[in-house]
């Protein structure tokens, strides 16, 4: 079993290995174990990524995203003169470490990949990084971990750093981007994430920001209209200027993790600075302690105290800053703990996530805190032995690589099918999210053959087919044509598609109406729309009928989100309904009974 785990971060990507029964080790990209997310646009249109972007952005910086993830709710990139989609970008990332692994693996491919992702991700966020795994090439069962589960599992992977069922780990991930702590606890079915949440604005780059202010303040009286050409440059030399200057500040803040002082080169006409660490701390001081308080905020605003916590464990590359331990120790009173090299422990960690289980979150610890456990390693205590564990066990998405198609339909109106797999979508099918369908009434019901010709748009972007398929929907969800509203940055497929979204556009249920130029196009699109939801073992099919119209649907469920997708006999329209499972009550007969009630088209 050849398994990849791949945590792609917003400064830097990490890939991890295990093959041939091998334990699992960081695959190296270009001779290091981080490879840069940044991305590179070439004129010709290649993209090109890692150390190579970052040297092709000393020529042009106007063709260079360092921090593509960063962006991951805009639909394109424009660098240069080539617009791009964030998917696209992020597939070339992961590209890259596909062509490293095969290289590694003597032209093999992995038989899974696990693909982290910060625990507040929706579905939107959570598809764009399959569908950019698809179209890196990535066609064998794809597996998404959150975060703060892998980094749970890395932390308990140390013979002394466990967790016994009812302990709970808080995890502090400051990264590049981003700032994300969660509570993940141990129950007896697994790995949970119990209570998260994260502040957009503060990373490392904003430390990088303050940094360079600071310098700033310290050289640009000397050449005041220079200086501000650095912050805002206008000529190809100037962003040359401000991207170096740019990473050595980078560097001069990693020294001071390890330095009490350093200097940071400058350009012409500007003297090199001396920064010590006393000043970067000052600079960062308010901003740290917001993302300790903000740790402390989700403890009490869960029940818990730093008492009922088996540790606080850090990652993310800037968790290194000695500033941010220091805080944690003065605040909550506990040592934090890292282990191994902050920026590899969540890509590690997802190896020791166990496939089988059902849920990343759990109401369990809500009603029913954690009490104190063994062990807890508090400032100025020393630390004790821990309990052995039992089982831990998480419950990742798993988009495996087949799904047979179900036999024919038998006499009866529902059938449920057992022992299902699932085949994995088309490369941009990987990225779609859903579908919700509600009618209303039987008049002016468009001919079949009507429908077989595109038909003009309404503002919506509905036809007079798709309208009639959609019914009232349009009046209670936000609606648009394309896949815009679903997949910010996904290719367009053919046909007339319009998506529309029913509450929180992250979390709510997601809707796409299609309309083909054929059957036989709609039952294909049918049967991949149906393949994207993932591992599940049972499938309901069954007839509907309603607004003039009658046909099939199928329903099926993973532990991410359930599934239906339904045909029209006689048109090619093709409906599909997403929604969350993220109470993990979803199952394929639930996901029909609510079809048939409230989603049918002619449903009052």
């Amino acid at each position: 079993m050849r398994v990849l785990s791949v945590d792609l971060g917003t400064s830097n990507t990490v890939a991890v290995l295990s093959a041939h029964g091998r334990p699992p080790r960081v695959v190296e990209v270009d001779g290091s174990a981080t490879m840069p997310s940044a991305v590179f646009a070439a004129e010709d249109g290649a993209i090109i990524v890692g150390r190579d972007a970052e040297r092709r952005a000393r020529l042009d910086p106007s063709r260079f995203e360092p921090n593509p993830k960063r962006r991951v709710d805009e639909s394109t990139l424009l660098l240069g003169d080539n617009v791009i989609t964030v998917t696209d970008a992020m597939a070339a990332v992961l590209h890259r470490v596909a062509e490293e692994t095969a290289r590694q693996l003597g032209g093999a491919q992995p038989d899974e990949v696990r693909l982290t992702h910060p625990a507040q991700w929706g579905t939107v966020r959570r598809n764009v990084l399959l569908s950019a795994a698809r179209l890196a090439g990535f066609n064998c069962n794809l597996v998404l971990v959150p975060e703060p589960v892998a980094a749970a599992a890395h932390f308990t992977s140390f013979p002394d750093r466990t967790l016994s069922t009812g302990q709970a780990l808080a995890v502090y991930d400051l990264g590049a981007g981003t700032f994300d702590c969660a509570i993940v606890g141990a129950t007896q079915n697994g790995f949970a994430v119990l209570a998260e949440d994260g502040l957009a604005d503060l990373g490392g780059l904003d430390v990088d920001q303050a940094l360079l202010e600071h310098v700033g303040r310290q050289v640009s009286n000397k050449d005041p209209q220079r200086w501000q050409r650095l912050l805002r440059p206008e000529t190809t030399g100037d962003r040359r200027a401000q991207r170096a200057l740019r990473e050595d500040v980078r560097a001069a803040k990693e020294a001071l993790s390890r330095h009490p002082q350093t200097e940071v080169p400058m350009p012409e006409p500007f003297e090199d600075v001396l920064v010590t660490r006393a000043e970067l701390e000052a600079l960062v001081r308010p901003s740290m302690l917001r993302s300790v308080e903000l740790l402390a905020s989700v403890l009490r605003s869960n029940g818990m105290g730093p008492q009922h916590l088996a540790g606080i464990y850090l990652v993310g590359g800037s968790s290194r800053l000695p500033l941010v331990a220091s805080l944690i120790g003065e605040q909550l009173r506990i040592v934090p703990t890292t282990l191994d090299q902050p920026e590899t422990a969540v890509a590690l960690g997802a190896h020791h996530v166990s496939r089988d289980g059902a849920a990343m979150w759990t109401q369990d610890f809500r009603t029913n805190p954690p009490s104190a456990p063994v062990g807890i390693p508090y400032a100025g205590q020393p630390q004790t032995g821990y309990r052995e564990p039992d089982t831990i066990r998480t419950h990742p998405v798993v988009a495996p690589p087949h799904y047979p198609q179900p036999t024919a339909k038998p006499d009866s109106r529902r059938n449920l099918l057992i022992g299902l797999g699932a085949v994995a979508a088309v490369a941009v099918l990987v990225a779609i999210v859903a579908i919700v369908l509600r009618t209303t009434g039987t008049a002016n019901v468009p001919s079949a053959a009507e429908c077989q010709q595109p038909g003009t748009r309404d503002a919506k972007g509905f036809t007079a087919c798709l309208r009639n398929l959609a019914g009232d929907v349009p009046e209670h969800s936000n609606c648009a044509p394309g896949w815009q509203r679903i997949m910010p940055g996904l290719r367009e497929l053919d046909g007339t598609v319009v998506s529309c979204s029913i509450g929180n556009p992250n979390e709510g249920t997601q809707i796409i109406y299609t309309q083909l130029d054929s059957q036989e196009a709609a039952q294909q699109r049918a049967d991949l729309l149906l393949n994207f939801n993932g591992v599940t073992s049972d499938q309901v099919e069954a007839d509907w009928s309603g607004n003039g119209l009658s046909g099939t649907y199928r329903a099926v469920t993973s532990s991410t989100f359930g599934t239906l997708v339904f045909t029209v006999d006689d048109r090619p329209l093709v409906g599909m309904v997403l929604k969350p499972n993220d109470d993990q009550q979803l199952d394929p007969n639930k996901m029909a009974d609510d079809f048939e009630d409230t989603i049918q088209p002619g449903t009052a």
